[in-house]
């Protein structure tokens, strides 16, 4: 089955209004709700004295309607007495100010009493609902996230670098202190890096600190899945991330010891940096399902209009719908709204769910149940299939945090760069994971590698073992410019790929705004059309690569721009420049009927098309989203699982309407 229904908040309402909640959910077709990770001074009023009387009731009554209960540990916001009697638990900004009470995320993630609170109420938890028939599962935490810069986290810094390096002679070698003087000669002496002085902190620190930070959060939640896993052996563990804009944590890392990933799909967001586009959950969901390579939940699937101080639009009829039909067309086993009723109280009065205000069940509430129908008769069989990729885009943390330190160029975004690639290829409908440059990538035709900044030599063999087997991997600007202590290697770039891709940099060109650059393909099926690239030029030198393309402008017009090499029997595409849209949506459309990865079932914009795989049954999601019926053409018949109706040639798909075919009866 798939699991549907809301994030709960029992401690918010009268009790007496619980069981009609339930009731409600139950009539929309929901069979899971998350409770309890923002509760923590319900269940501990006071330090030791536990109390799950009131959380009893509310499980129980979603357990008589047949609703199982996923609970989160509490510990994303803690109780006025933990803050007032250890001040030091809160986290310290990079200022050396200390963040106030009074919100959530605020704790210091290494300070030690902060740990030991953290285990004590996660062993409480455990222990009370281990042999609760009602609990599946346990959400760890909540959104970890946020750098810490008190003196705690100088002093566990400090001897996290002491173990990674061994000695402060290996250190100061390889992060070249001698620069600026500031060569260290006892271990605490290392400063957290800080860029309130407007200098910029040394970048091989900076890129550790966050390699820290990151580390020092995925130890906390170890110290969480321990306790739960030697607890509740029958539950599943998981933690809502905050899909693939949040860049403050090793995703990969802290995904490792759970069963599978969750995340917090907000469209209308208020937090994204580039355009509200259906690609950017799909995006999301790509990117999250790449962690472990396998199904995922989304535990906060956005319930109406959001904000905190502000709002957001309020999103249409049918929206609601497909936004989380487009979560499960791209894996999620899982759907789970935020909120059920919206709050009248607190920081998210104006983050709504499906209730309104007074708990009136409204349209937004009508529109999920339709859902829920819908689920209940179809949902077995789409439960556990699985998305099936021939092409992959390599995300890498590594990059990310070391774009943090330095941006190489102010027109340049990591990011926004992996998006527009990504949205390239979803305009073509064709299915991507977003991976890990460490994987095994033998079973994809096309590997997309963005600007990988810091390249290791473990990454450089995994990309040559995954080409000289006949792989086609495409390299970018930016890529093999660091090795792993974020210091410029000394070898012409791209570095540890230069080999593979038999082609060396010349020069560089960081474009601003006022300056313009075309490239154009000398042959093919882009022959001829001068496409614009932006923001970075590699000017390249072929090593025995064969040129594809040249630049049409400036000084460096005439020169290569885009190469093709083989090596052994694949291929090794480098792309010399951040194209515009228009760049990429040519080139990546081109090479994907090169490979033969066209998708078969062509849509008009703004119309998406994933598939989900049960053995050698294949199931279409076709997802309109646009504010206007689109017409769609099938290659051949197909059942439409929503009304268990036969479709074939040209029908037509209402706005914001979604589509499950099966070409199996």
């Amino acid at each position: 089955m798939i699991n549907f229904g809301v994030d709960y908040y029992p401690e918010h309402w009268p009790e007496e209004r619980w069981a009609i909640d339930a009731q409600l959910m139950l009539a929309a077709g929901m069979n899971v709700v998350r409770l309890a990770e923002f509760a923590w001074v319900k269940m501990e009023p006071a330090e030791g004295i536990f109390n799950f009387d009131w959380l009893d009731r509310a499980i129980e009554i979603f357990h008589h309607q047949g609703i199982a209960v996923v609970l989160g540990t509490p510990t994303a916001s803690p109780p006025a007495w933990l803050a007032q009697k250890t001040p030091e638990i809160l986290r310290t900004r990079e200022d050396g100010s200390r963040v106030s009470f009074g919100t959530r995320r605020i704790n210091c993630p290494s300070h030690p009493l902060y740990r030991e609170r953290s285990r004590s109420i996660t062993a409480a938890m455990a222990e009370h609902y281990a042999a609760n028939p009602a609990v599946i599962g346990w959400q760890t935490d909540n959104e970890f996230g946020d750098r810490c810069f008190c003196p705690v986290c100088r002093a566990g810094f400090q001897i996290w670098l002491k173990e990674r390096y061994g000695t402060l002679s290996e250190l100061n070698e390889r992060f070249g202190t001698i620069f600026w003087s500031q060569t260290y000669s006892a271990w605490d002496q290392i400063p957290l890096p800080s860029t309130i002085s407007g200098a910029p902190p040394n970048p091989s620190l900076a890129l550790d600190f966050r390699r820290f930070v990151s580390d020092t959060y995925v130890t906390f939640q170890q110290e969480q899945v321990e306790i739960l896993r030697s607890t509740c052996p029958n539950h599943f563990i998981t933690h809502d991330m905050m899909g693939f804009e949040y860049d403050g944590l090793d995703y990969f890392d802290l995904a490792k010891p759970l069963d599978f990933v969750s995340w917090n799909n907000y469209p209308f967001g208020f937090w994204h940096k580039w355009a509200h586009t259906p690609a950017s959950p799909a995006l999301g969901h790509a990117a999250m399902r790449g962690l472990k390579n396998k199904n995922f939940w989304v535990m906060e699937q956005q319930a109406g209009p959001t904000g905190w101080q502000t709002l957001s639009s309020t999103p249409r009829p049918g929206v609601l719908r497909r936004w989380a039909y487009q979560s499960i067309a791209h894996g999620a086993d899982g759907v789970v709204f935020f909120r059920w009723r919206t709050a009248r109280f607190g920081a998210e009065q104006y983050w709504h769910g499906l209730l309104e205000h007074d708990g009136r069940a409204g349209r937004r509430y009508d529109e999920i149940k339709q859902m829920g129908a819908e689920l209940q008769r179809i949902g077995a069989e789409i439960s556990g299939a699985e998305p099936r990729s021939k092409v992959a885009i390599l995300q890498s943390y590594e990059a990310r945090f070391a774009f943090q330190v330095q941006g190489n160029s102010p027109e340049f975004g990591y990011e926004k760069y992996l998006a527009q690639i990504y949205t390239a290829l979803w305009k073509r409908n064709v299915s991507v994971d977003v991976v890990s440059p460490t994987v095994d990538l033998s079973k994809y035709g096309l590997v997309i590698a963005p600007a990988l900044h810091i390249l290791t030599e473990e990454v450089a063999a995994n990309l040559q073992e995954y080409v000289r087997a006949g792989g086609w991997l495409v390299v970018t600007p930016r890529t093999g410019v660091k090795d792993v202590d974020n210091v410029v290697v000394n070898q012409p770039l791209p570095g540890l790929l230069a080999e593979l891709c038999g082609v060396s940099v010349d020069e560089y060109d960081a474009l601003t705004p006022d300056l313009s650059q075309s490239i154009i393909f000398e042959e093919g099926e882009l022959a001829g059309q001068a496409l614009p690239v932006q923001t970075w030029c590699d000017i390249l030198a072929p090593q025995g690569a064969e040129v594809l393309a040249c630049y049409t402008q400036d000084y460096y017009a005439g020169k290569p721009a885009i190469t093709r090499n083989q090596f052994g029997l694949g291929q090794a595409i480098y792309l010399g420049a951040f194209g515009s849209d228009v760049f990429h949506e040519a080139v990546l459309g081109w090479l994907l009927k090169e490979k033969g990865l066209v998708c078969e079932l062509e849509t008009p914009p703004g119309v998406e098309v994933c598939e989900r795989w049960q053995g050698e049954r294949v199931f279409r999601f076709v997802l309109n989203s646009t504010d206007s019926p689109q017409l769609i053409r099938l290659p051949s018949a197909h059942r439409n699982l929503l009304n268990d109706t036969l479709v074939s040639g040209a029908i037509q798909l209402a706005a914001n309407d979604v589509l499950i075919l099966t070409s199996q009866p």
